[in-house]
């Protein structure tokens, strides 16, 4: 089974995603593990854009392959990044669970995302303005 994680930063997901993680022994990627782990390896020209989507996509398949359970944390900001989920439980042929997070709170949301420190070495948190630009685009 993959389930996948998918909402603005600051709204829970990691804090749900680990938990269940934990519970129930899936395998767990985060997407802003792999986008750091590139940026801090220095072979990308610019932004690593969808690359780390592209490492955890595959990192997926091969461990439902397995028959592991996956849990994949990620802001899934794009049609074509949830449509790539869908692809990947279709390929191994395994269920698949897209589960947007939202904080209903926007001043809690806020909260979180000002108050915030990384547990990534590295990586520079997200402000609430960058978080207030990002859209992600019509769920389905």
């Amino acid at each position: 089974m993959l389930i996948v994680f998918s909402g603005l930063p600051g709204t829970g997901k990691t804090t749900i995603a680990t938990e269940l993680a934990r519970q129930i022994g899936a395998v767990y990627l985060r997407i802003d593990v792999i986008e750091q782990a590139l940026r801090d390896a220095d072979v990308l020209a610019g932004d690593v854009g969808a690359s780390g989507y592209g490492v955890a996509n595959a990192l997926a398949l091969s461990n439902v392959r397995l028959g592991h359970r996956v849990i994949a944390d990620c802001v899934n900001p794009v049609r074509e990044s949830r449509a790539a989920w869908k692809a990947v439980a279709t390929a191994a042929g395994v269920e698949w669970l897209d589960i947007q997070v939202i904080c209903s709170d926007q001043q809690e949301h806020q909260r979180r995302v000002e108050s915030r420190s990384s547990d990534i070495a590295g990586l520079v948190p997200p402000t609430w303005q960058s978080v207030l630009a990002q859209w992600l685009g019509p769920w389905g």
